[in-house]
């Protein structure tokens, strides 16, 4: 597989990341890349909206929140939304852009990072289990709370 390589959510970017495909029944458990655009527009300060690029194609899109000041300490270091494109899933890439929240958390300073899905046989919780992460409660709204620890 060629390089993957995270670039900053931006005009050249944004179409590619708002139209990544879904396989049947995931949009039950992904919350829509627009919906996510809109919340890191209003949240400048804290969120960390990212396009995963494979060659030249945009093949996913995470955003994560960091706040050291956060009241709730669950959004201090935190994976909110991942989409990896159909056609593309199962190759790396949403270990990469997991790996590369993790990586950003360390340069600031976090030792763990959090991330919150909804459970479901074909929701993301196997795969974050996978990569490291560990139930450690639920949110109000029934979502599950994970959170890895950072080395």
């Amino acid at each position: 597989m060629s390089e993957l390589r995270l670039e900053e959510l931006s005009a050249n970017n944004v179409v590619a990341a708002n139209t990544l495909t879904l396989k049947p029944g995931q949009d039950a458990f992904v919350t829509p890349v627009s919906e996510s655009i809109a919340e890191a527009y209003v949240n400048q300060d804290t969120m960390w909206p990212r396009v995963v690029v494979l060659e030249d194609t945009v093949v996913g899109f995470i955003m994560g929140n960091f706040d050291a000041d956060a009241k709730n300490p669950l959004y201090n270091a935190t994976i909110l939304r991942m989409n990896v494109d159909a056609d593309h899933q199962r190759q790396g890439i949403g270990a990469f852009a997991v790996e590369s929240v993790a990586t950003e958390a360390r340069a600031r300073g976090f030792e763990r990072v959090t991330a919150i899905w909804e459970e479901g046989d074909l929701g993301p919780g196997e795969f974050f289990r996978a990569v490291g992460f560990e139930l450690v409660g639920e949110t109000q709204y029934g979502e599950v709370i994970g959170s890895r620890t950072l080395a």
